[in-house]
């Protein structure tokens, strides 16, 4: 049997792509529409679920019907738009509402658990957001590299909301998204005052410490080989070094405040960042290095206006792994002694009083803030480095 796209559909342009393919007997079968429709229809022959005791069908006088006949509309419209892009845009409402079905009838309080309906439901759900996220992938811009994971990530965010709720997971193992928001609402106050101390205090101070002395040593081993080559073993012995065996050693020598978790951090982002930038002094061209020595350029005006300029792209890796480092680094550090604030107090503390909400909101707070420290300098390393080569291509 072969398989030859039906039109001009085939993913390489922006018309109508239905991923439908031709049999050797001429007849179109939509194969994206079908991965659709089976589960669809194996959901309407499963009970919704149980509500007071008795079982609840898709017709039992619930608004499930509502939203069923929604997302068959928004895919029927996708599906005869005039593009591929706008298409998904339609199906993307689509994935709204077969999202917002289990929702409404949670707080209904129908017991998903007792029926198999929503969640075969919601696996046709997940199959057309799979296709949205393909098409918007394509698109160039903002499109691509802000909506396109901002969607997949409150796609999580939802799934782990239902699948917590609707299965009914124990608070104290797991608790739902909601809840965590809740705690984060609630214990506003407390938590700023810890990322306070935490990363505006320790994290920062540490990390451009480490940072800047993990660079400057790197541009004397430069100049000085056998510098460099006695520090590099270094390196791997300190790096293979537990953080929860340096922690305790630094909070003795420094004390309980941020100067003990400051030199955690200047552990852990020293060597990443000497390796970095030693690797991305050594990758200037050969002839590279014989022009700018034809110019008569001394190592001082090679290093600023050639091999610096050329190793920016190392140096932003060094600094982004680093900016991971340093957080994990602070918070594990405030597990063996900090004053009564930090995130690493706050989890410590909260987990003994079994208080898992305030931890879970703990951890919230420290993912946002690496993500949002990562993500500011991927988006500076993108604004300095744009004429590199290796830029050129994402």
């Amino acid at each position: 049997m072969s398989q030859t796209t039906n039109g001009p559909g085939n993913g390489l342009d922006n018309g109508p792509d239905n991923g439908a393919y031709r049999t050797s007997l001429g007849a179109s079968v939509d194969w994206g529409l079908l991965a659709l429709v089976l589960p669809t229809l194996a959901a309407l022959t499963q009970p919704v679920g149980r509500l007071n005791g008795e079982t609840l069908s898709w017709f039992g006088g619930s608004m499930a019907p509502m939203f069923l006949i929604g997302v068959v509309l928004t895919v029927v419209g996708g599906r005869t738009a005039p593009s591929r892009r706008k298409g998904a845009w339609v199906e993307l409402a689509g994935v709204v509402m077969a999202w917002l079905l289990p929702l409404h009838l949670l707080n209904e309080g129908v017991d998903l658990s007792a029926g198999w309906g929503v969640w075969l439901f919601l696996v046709a759900a997940i199959l057309l957001l799979w296709r949205v996220l393909g098409a918007l992938s394509a698109a160039p811009g903002w499109t691509r590299s802000v909506v396109v994971p901002g969607l997949f990530g409150l796609g999580l965010l939802v799934a782990w909301e239902v699948l917590v709720r609707g299965f009914q997971v124990p608070a104290i193992l797991l608790p739902a998204p909601s809840r965590i928001a809740g705690a984060l609402a609630q214990n506003a106050p407390v938590l700023w005052d810890d990322f306070g101390q935490t990363v505006l205090t320790s994290v920062v101070r540490g990390y451009l410490m480490g940072c800047g002395a993990g660079f400057a040593v790197a541009i004397l081993a430069d100049r000085v080989p056998f510098l460099a080559r006695g520090l590099l073993p270094l390196g791997n012995l300190a790096s293979a070094i537990p953080v929860v065996g340096v922690a305790p050693i630094m909070v003795m020598w420094f004390g309980f405040d941020w100067p003990s978790k400051a030199a955690v951090i200047v552990v852990m982002t020293f060597f990443p960042m000497l390796i970095n930038t030693l690797a991305g002094l050594a990758s200037a061209e050969r002839i590279q290095l014989d022009l700018m020595r034809s110019y008569g350029a001394g190592y001082g005006r090679t290093l600023v206006k050639l091999r610096l300029p050329n190793a920016l792209p190392f140096l932003f890796n060094g600094l982004k792994i680093n900016s991971t480092l340093a957080l994990i680094g602070a918070i594990v550090a405030e597990f063996f002694g900090t004053p009564v604030v930090g995130m690493g107090f706050r989890i410590s503390t909260e987990v003994a009083r079994m208080n898992l909400d305030i931890v879970w909101a703990t951890i919230t707070v420290a993912a946002l803030t690496g993500s949002g420290f990562y993500g500011g300098l991927a988006l500076l390393e993108r604004a300095t480095t744009a004429w590199h080569p290796s830029m050129r291509q994402r």
